[in-house]
């Protein structure tokens, strides 16, 4: 009977959460209504007070309490769908295909070599030098440490004279050398000494997160800002809702869990990937094999993408919010329930969201006076694409713009196309059947031009030549 009830409970929490968001919408515009009917009512005796705008209070550079990210104390979803006995059996059917995976990979050995043993090339051959991109990773991180921190408290002595002028030059001088230890170095060494996949990403992420922590005006205490760095959120607080002990067997559960991915994901390509494109340069383009080759990589890519999302997002972020008793473990929603991509996209990674939101979208808002938000969505779009396709280049060591096209292009024509408005199973079969067929492009693409890579090098090294895609001409 407990079971039973557990659904319909989770319903009725779910509607109760959203009203009380409605509430507090409600309030904060009573709120701000209020303060404006209080300037307006003492104006000052030398001069009237200039009519405020209706919005004018979401339009500031520090956003009202409505338009803030608001921490709380609760569960990531999936903690919460895992103590419905239904969910659960979806979660042991996915480790019952690491299961099958294992036992295959064991077969083939047998039959083909004589022998019983797992091999793990893929995986050793991805995390090569990762001692190197560790000892990289330190600097970086010591300069995201100390660099905006004194550059803040600097900046916040706001007083006139030379001596500000000096703290100013010396501030804009250590943000000069942080920008230059996240944005050259880790490129350097990754080109210089061919760093593999999973170890660039250790630098891209660094790199990435240490570019967009974003902080208060006033400076921050250093134990704050120590907390923020390795907490999991970009929005910066003071304080956040902590959690009264850790459990350090979740702690465990969630980093075994993760490396359990990470295997999984090295299955799955060194099964469903490698045996098709590791030999498509050497046979002859047609269309025929490249529609054949998308729609055998729709499969594996949405299996890496459902590995990602719970590796990353919800093992790796709830045992560092474990570890650290960060409370609002919300991050992300209930995105495999959209029925359009505006929401998918809010709801896939919320932690990303909200920085866009309070630091991209927000901003323009306020740049453009409250006016053209299709503007700012646009640009949210293109910063979002950029990001992803910068990480995607940094990993794989080429460009090759599949991503910024998926996201920028066909993403965008998406989010507008397919809005809120449309509910019901059919637009959410639409949105799946859409993710299907975009993982597939992504993984198709990707490693043709992977494997053209390492079987036509380049003769001659030319911007062109390095921008162009050697999967195109790539016959062997």
């Amino acid at each position: 009977n407990t079971e039973t009830h557990r659904g319909p409970d989770l319903v009725q929490w779910t509607r109760h959460m959203q009203l009380l968001e409605q509430a507090q919408g409600q309030l904060t515009e009573l709120l701000d209504r209020a303060i404006r009917e209080a300037v307006q009512s003492y104006p000052p005796q030398d001069r009237p007070v200039p009519s405020i705008p209706s919005d004018s209070l979401s339009k500031t550079r520090e956003p009202s309490l409505g338009k803030r990210k608001v921490f709380i104390i609760r569960k990531s979803l999936l903690d919460e769908l895992m103590e419905v006995q239904h969910f659960r059996t979806i979660y042991h059917m996915f480790i019952a295909g690491l299961c099958v995976f294992i036992i295959t990979t064991l077969a083939i050995d047998f039959i083909d070599e004589g022998r019983l043993m797992l091999e793990f090339d893929l995986l050793i051959f991805s995390f090569g030098q990762l001692p190197l991109a560790l000892v990289t990773w330190v600097p970086m991180f010591l300069s995201t440490l100390l660099a905006p921190y004194q550059a803040l408290r600097l900046w916040v002595r706001s007083q006139a004279g030379v001596a500000w002028t000096l703290r100013v030059g010396l501030g804009c001088l250590l943000l000069a050398a942080h920008t230059a230890v996240l944005g050259i170095l880790p490129v350097h060494v990754a080109v210089e000494y061919e760093l593999p996949p999973a170890s660039r990403c250790v630098l891209v992420f660094e790199q990435v997160m240490g570019g967009t922590n974003g902080e208060g005006i006033r400076a921050p205490s250093f134990s704050s800002y120590l907390y923020f760095l390795f907490c999991p959120t970009l929005i910066y607080r003071e304080t956040y809702p902590r959690t009264p002990s850790i459990r350090w067997n979740y702690v465990a559960k969630n980093f075994a869990q993760a490396l359990g991915c990470v295997l999984y994901a090295c299955f799955i390509l060194s099964r469903l990937c490698v045996p098709i494109f590791a030999n498509m340069s050497r046979e002859p383009f047609s269309t025929r094999a490249l529609v054949l080759s998308i729609m055998h990589a729709t499969l594996p890519g949405i299996f890496m993408l459902l590995l990602i999302f719970f590796a990353f997002l919800h093992c790796w972020l709830n045992a560092f919010a474990e570890m650290l008793r960060f409370g609002d473990r919300m991050f992300y929603r209930d995105w495999w329930n959209s029925t359009s991509f505006s929401n998918y996209y809010r709801t896939w990674n919320v932690v990303v969201h909200d920085w866009l939101y309070s630091y991209v979208y927000q901003d323009g808002l306020w740049l453009l006076s409250g006016r053209a938000r299709g503007a700012a969505m646009l640009g949210v779009f293109l910063v979002s694409a950029v990001v992803h396709e910068y990480i995607f280049c940094f990993v794989l060591g080429f460009f090759y713009p599949v991503m910024l096209m998926l996201f920028l292009v066909i993403g965008g024509l998406l989010n507008f196309m397919m809005h809120d408005q449309h509910t019901g199973p059919a637009w959410n079969v639409l949105m799946w059947t859409m993710l299907f067929l975009g993982q597939g492009i992504q993984v198709s693409l990707y490693c043709q031009e992977w494997y053209a890579r390492r079987h036509c090098p380049l003769t001659q090294t030319t911007f062109w030549a390095l921008m162009t895609p050697r999967s195109w001409s790539c016959h062997i």
